[in-house]
């Protein structure tokens, strides 16, 4: 898999140094590289217990991200999923720690707390004060003796950061670290493998499958359970949860394994609030892509049940954009629409014939959703299909307060309905064209004057014209036929649809911005749904 690195030798260094140039935080790293990767507060006086903490690379933000005022003082970066070397640690000890001493806050991993503990004794050789916590959050294995440290390790930096930024001595920091620790537990899920720079990517977990239980190290989860949606996924990790943590409000932080899209970050946050342990969660930390596995599919979620005092250091701002910020969780708002949006309906009444046509050419559009989609991945963002068959679902569900027995009436009632549930240019422009085809049939044109009205309507406003490859070029010949009959108007509608494949230039919507070569012999998805419409219609007419 292609990725945006030069030699994965040089992968770690050069993000460094890449967060350190950008940063708005003053940071700075020590000599040393490439073996020795520390980055430190630039602004650190050692007045104050140091923070320091890391591990290996590809968890970004974590933890070099995580420096800053009111966090942590230096991070330690080892390879991709490697700990840093002993030296490393020591260096980033022997640079922020002054008399107030220094926290090490290591997750539980092997290499981590070897390297990290043989520092602390060389750094207390030195003469240095130094105490070290292990987290352990992850509840995926909970038999195992060694739990390992995962996303819950935020909230250590956090609460601790707020306590040792406010002049608290070391044994104070530590013994609040070991608190949260002690309560904190976390689980993820995962889609997908990540992709570790130089290796070839992993593919063991199966299509309709995740992964539940999986580590940031893109360590295998303890199963693979069936996955179909985000409910069913976040349904999983609550139970999980559920079982772990007690009563009382709890904090929830909402992490993004990094390759979650935000759209999907914000439908399972959605999905947390909703579950079975909704109602113990306050507060959110989130969603945001916080302690990464590189481009893992997938999420994690923290909790931990936070006492007043502990919201208050969690709701401080800090220095680190990689924090996110604590919010309550709050009920959705929802306000009317002004005055003169709200549309206005018609009477509704019932014509049996009627709500038959117009469901069977509901079903076409529903069925030929797939392959609608895959058309439009050709020439745009693959949803034409799924937009068309959404807007199908939608005027089928409202079929019962349409005016069915008045058909100029039902005309303008489709296109208010097509305003409202259609997304995108093409649900304006069908709005637009059922509107004005209702206005020409209460005028007195025929059926078929009326809908030619509202094509030339959609066209003064949508700009489009035959040979421009849009729905345009089998709408129009349809129409044109269609006084010879439903027949003769599918054939010239199959016509245009295959005559958009020989377009290599579009002249409106998204294929506009497409090159030839992806156009040549794909036809326009909007007129192969028209296409299809005209089909059917020629089948079943009578």
């Amino acid at each position: 898999m292609a990725q945006f690195i030069n030699k994965k030798e040089e992968v770690v260094i050069e993000a460094v140094d890449g967060l350190l140039a950008t940063s708005s935080v003053p940071l700075a790293r020590l000599d040393g590289y490439p073996h020795i990767r520390v980055v430190v507060r630039a602004d650190w006086d050692k007045s104050k217990v140091a923070l320091v903490s890391g591990g290996g690379s590809g968890h970004e933000p974590a933890h070099a991200g995580f420096v800053g005022e009111g966090m942590l003082t230096a991070a330690v970066c080892g390879d991709v999923f490697a700990s840093p070397s002993v030296d490393a640690v020591l260096a980033g000890i022997l640079a922020v720690t002054g008399p107030a001493g220094c926290l090490l806050i290591v997750k539980n991993y092997t290499g981590d707390r070897l390297n990290f503990g043989l520092a602390a004794e060389r750094a207390r050789a030195f003469g240095l004060n130094v105490e070290i916590v292990i987290v352990d959050d992850d509840i995926a294995l909970p038999d195992l003796p060694q739990a390992r440290g995962v996303a819950g390790t935020l909230f250590v930096h956090k609460i601790a950061g707020a306590l040792a930024e406010d002049g608290a001595d070391l044994e104070t920091v530590a013994a609040a670290a070991r608190r949260v620790i002690s309560g904190v537990k976390s689980i993820g899920m995962s889609l997908d493998t990540c992709t570790v720079p130089g290796s070839p990517k992993e593919d063991r977990i199966p299509a309709g499958m995740a992964e539940l239980g999986l580590g940031i190290h893109g360590e295998a989860g303890v199963e693979q359970v069936d996955f179909s949606g985000a409910r069913s996924a976040m349904s999983a990790v609550a139970g999980k949860l559920a079982a772990a943590i007690g009563e009382g409000r709890h904090v929830a932080l909402i992490n993004n394994l990094g390759g979650a899209s935000v759209l999907e970050m914000s439908v399972l946050a959605h999905e947390l609030v909703r579950s079975s342990i909704g109602s113990h969660i306050s507060h959110v930390v989130g969603p945001a892509a916080m302690m990464t596995s590189l481009d893992m599919r997938g999420f994690s979620i923290s909790l931990y049940a936070a006492d007043d005092a502990e919201i208050a250091a969690l709701t401080r701002p800090v220095g680190p954009s990689g924090w996110p910020g604590l919010s309550p969780v709050r009920p959705v708002t929802v306000i009317a629409l002004p005055d003169g949006l709200a549309p206005v309906m018609p009477l509704a009444s019932d014509h049996a014939p009627t709500r038959a046509f117009l469901t069977e050419c509901c079903n076409v559009l529903i069925a030929c959703e797939q392959d609608l989609n895959a058309l439009d991945a050709r020439s745009g963002d693959g949803d034409t299909g799924s937009t068309l068959a959404g807007a199908a679902k939608a005027l089928v569900s409202a079929m019962d307060r349409l005016p069915l027995s008045d058909h100029t009436q039902l005309l303008r009632a489709i296109g208010l309905e097509l305003s409202q549930t259609m997304g995108g240019s093409s649900g304006v422009l069908l709005a637009i064209f059922f509107a004005a085809a209702g206005d020409g049939a209460s005028s007195g044109l025929p059926l078929r004057e009326a809908l030619k009205a509202g094509l030339l309507r959609m066209q003064e406003i949508g700009g489009a014209r035959v040979g421009d490859r849009t729905m345009i070029d089998a709408l129009a010949p349809a129409l044109d036929a269609l006084e010879q009959g439903f027949a003769p108007a599918a054939e010239a509608a199959r016509a245009g649809a295959n005559h958009t494949a020989t377009l290599v230039k579009a002249k409106a919507g998204r294929a506009a911005y497409i090159n030839a070569r992806q156009l040549l012999g794909h036809a326009d998805p909007g007129a192969e749904a028209v296409a299809r419409l005209f089909e059917y219609l020629a089948r079943v007419a009578p």
